[in-house]
C-alpha cells in the first residue's frame, strides 16, 4: 500500500510519525510512504518533498506574507501526489495548505482516496467548509469527541474520533502519588505558557511579565517556569531578562512533563495546550492577542461561546479566558491569584477536568492504531470499488 502523506507543522509531523508507525506494524514491508513531512516523519521512513521549517501557517497576516511560497509548495505537493498515484492520501491538520492540495488531487484524479487527519475548526468558524470537505475528503480522523456529531449535522464527511494525543501521555503528564502532594503543598509552581510562535511570545510576553510582578506581591515565595520550545528559547530569555523574578526556562520533553506534573496552576495562551494543562489536572486561566484587524475578523466569524478547547471538550465555560483589550495585568491576577490556594475557583476546574477521561475515553482510545485502521480501510474500500 502506498500512502501519500501531507503535514507541514510540527504537530502534525508527530501525528503523521505515530500513523506512519502504526501502519508499519500492521502491515510490515507492505506499506510506503511518500510526501511530505518534517523530522519525526522522516525518522520512520518518509523522504519528504522539502523542508517544512518555513510553512508553519498561522493567522491570516502569516499567510499574506508566505503566500508566493505557500502557492509553490502546494502545486509542487499536489503534482508529487499525483504523479504517485497512492492508494491513498492522508493529509494532516494545516488546513490553508493541505486542503488546497487535497482540492487539486481530487479535481485531476477522483480514483486517489484521501483522508483528513484532524478536523478543520467547523465547529467554531466557516461552518460551510463541513459541506464543501464532503466533494474532497473520504473520511475525517477527528481528535476532539464533539467532532464527528458536528460534522454529521453539518453535511460534512464520514468522521470518527480517533482519540487525541494526549490520552497516551497521561502518566507523562499527571503526577504521582508523592508528586500530588508538593503540587498542593510547598512553595507554589506557576507555569507560564506565552505560546510557541514567535509573534504570540511577543504579544503576550509583556502583560504575563506584569501580571506575575502582581502576583509576587501577594504570593511569595513563587516558583515560574516557562516551558518553550528550543527554537524560541532565546527570544524568552531576552523577553524575560526584565522580569523582576527571573523564571526558569525549560526546552527538553521530559523537562516539560515534570513541570506540568508539579504546576499548581498555568498562565497560558489560549490553544491546544489547555487541553494538555486540562489532562494534567492543571488549574489555569488563558489570555491571547492579536493584530486589531484580526481580531475584528474573527470576531465576525467566530460561532462558538469559548475559545478554549478544554472548555468546548467540557460543554462548560470553566476556564477563565481574556481576549485582546481584556488581556490586561490587573485581570489575570485577579483571575489566578485564587487558583494558587484551596479557593472554590481552584476546585471547580479540577473536578470538571475529573470529567475528561470518560469525555476523550482516556485509557481505551489507541489514536494512532485507530486512524491506521481507518486509513487502509478508506484504502481497501478504494480498490474494491476501482
Amino acid at each position: 500500500m502506498k500512502v501519500f502523506l501531507v503535514a507541514t507543522e510540527e504537530s502534525g509531523d508527530r501525528l503523521g510519525a505515530a500513523l506512519m508507525q502504526a501502519l508499519k506494524a500492521k502491515l510490515g514491508d507492505k506499506v510506503e510512504f511518500r510526501g511530505v513531512g518534517g523530522y519525526e516523519m522522516a525518522a520512520q521512513g518518509l523522504p519528504s518533498l522539502f523542508r517544512i521549517d518555513d510553512l508553519a501557517i498561522v493567522g491570516l497576516a502569516g499567510i499574506t506574507q508566505a503566500l508566493p511560497k505557500i502557492v509553490s509548495r502546494i502545486l509542487q505537493t499536489a503534482r508529487a501526489a499525483l504523479d504517485e498515484r497512492p492508494d491513498v492520501m492522508v493529509i494532516i491538520d494545516s488546513p490553508d495548505f493541505t486542503h488546497r492540495v487535497a482540492r487539486r488531487v481530487r479535481k485531476k484524479n477522483r480514483s486517489i482516496p484521501i483522508v483528513n487527519y484532524v478536523s478543520p475548526s467547523v465547529w467554531a468558524w466557516r461552518p460551510g467548509r463541513a459541506k464543501a470537505m464532503s466533494r474532497y475528503i473520504d473520511h475525517v480522523l477527528a481528535l476532539l469527541p464533539f467532532e464527528p456529531g458536528v460534522h454529521k449535522e453539518l453535511g460534512g464527511p464520514p468522521c470518527t474520533y480517533v482519540g487525541h494525543p494526549l490520552v497516551e501521555q497521561v502518566d507523562e503528564l499527571r503526577p504521582n502519588a508523592e508528586e500530588a502532594v508538593k503540587r498542593t503543598s510547598g512553595t507554589p509552581l506557576l507555569l507560564v505558557l506565552p505560546g510557541s510562535r514567535k509573534n504570540e511570545v511577543r504579544r503576550l510576553i509583556e502583560p504575563f511579565g506584569r501580571t506575575i510582578e502582581r502576583i509576587a506581591k501577594t504570593v511569595w515565595p513563587i516558583d515560574i517556569v516557562i516551558p518553550t520550545t528550543p527554537h524560541l528559547q532565546d527570544l524568552v530569555l531576552r523577553e524575560t531578562a526584565r522580569w523582576p523574578l527571573r523564571p526558569k526556562i525549560v526546552v527538553k520533553r521530559e523537562d516539560r512533563r515534570a513541570a506540568f506534573r508539579a504546576a499548581r496552576a498555568a498562565l497560558a495562551k489560549s490553544g491546544t495546550v489547555t487541553l494538555e494543562l486540562g489532562v494534567s489536572g492543571v488549574p489555569m486561566i488563558t489570555a491571547y492577542k492579536v493584530a486589531k484587524w484580526e481580531a475584528a475578523i474573527a470576531r465576525r466569524l467566530i460561532r462558538v461561546p469559548s475559545v478554549i478547547l478544554t472548555n468546548l471538550v467540557l460543554g462548560e465555560n470553566v476556564v477563565p479566558e481574556f481576549i485582546q483589550t481584556d488581556c490586561t495585568p490587573e485581570s489575570l491576577s485577579a483571575a489566578l491569584t485564587p487558583l494558587l490556594s484551596d479557593t472554590p475557583e481552584r476546585r471547580r476546574q479540577v473536578e470538571a477536568f475529573a470529567r475528561l477521561d470518560e469525555i476523550m475515553q482516556i485509557g481505551q482510545a489507541q489514536p494512532a492504531r485507530l486512524a491506521a485502521d481507518i486509513v487502509e480501510q478508506v484504502a481497501q474500500k478504494s480498490r474494491v470499488q476501482a
